[in-house]
């Protein structure tokens, strides 16, 4: 891979993480807009109703976003060593839980259009938003969170360091959404 392209899906992930916020901040303070029809009714309600735990949610994932920007900002230039392994650390774990999050969306969809899974019918017309908008864009940031940290360890002058920050980092985001996921709360 040319590194070049590296710096460019860093630039991408950094963009990608402030359009990403947006919606995040918005219904952190209390709007609802694009959320109506893009997502789960139940959570749309306890937007609306500004249950507590509700909203530190949306907002400490407003801020995730805005990290995951820097981080994607930080992976097109070479830095110190402790920084180069916490950016490729953060960066492949978010590599992983995007494309993993994202995936399980289109795979779900998928599986609901072929009729193999069913859903609530007030969920019906949510499964389009999931299959064709949220999941691509989060197996988009992954695939860019991906070529960046590629790109910034080819370019480093320790890359045998720095994956292994990547493979353990990778390796604990699947575990991670392994178990939200096999418990029910991802």
């Amino acid at each position: 891979m040319d590194t070049r392209i590296g710096k460019w899906a860093g630039y991408a992930v950094g963009v990608w993480g402030l359009l990403f916020a947006i919606p995040s901040f918005i219904w952190a303070m209390g709007g609802t807009f694009g959320a109506e029809s893009t997502v789960s009714p139940d959570l749309v309600e306890m937007a609306e109703d500004r249950v507590t735990w509700f909203m530190i949610v949306l907002w400490v994932t407003a801020f995730l976003k805005l990290f995951g920007s820097v981080i994607g900002m930080g992976l097109t230039r070479l830095r110190g060593l402790w920084t180069s392994r916490m950016l490729v650390f953060c960066g492949s774990g978010a590599m992983a839980l995007l494309v993993w999050h994202g995936g399980y969306f289109v795979i779900y969809g998928v599986l609901v259009k072929a009729g193999v899974r069913t859903v609530e019918p007030d969920l019906t017309p949510l499964i389009d938003w999931y299959l064709f908008l949220w999941g691509p864009y989060f197996v988009i940031g992954g695939v860019a969170f991906a070529l960046a940290v590629l790109g910034y360890v080819r370019r480093a002058d320790v890359p045998r360091d720095l994956r292994r920050y990547g493979y353990v980092a990778t390796s604990g985001a699947v575990l991670l959404s392994l178990a939200s996921t096999l418990t029910g709360i991802g």
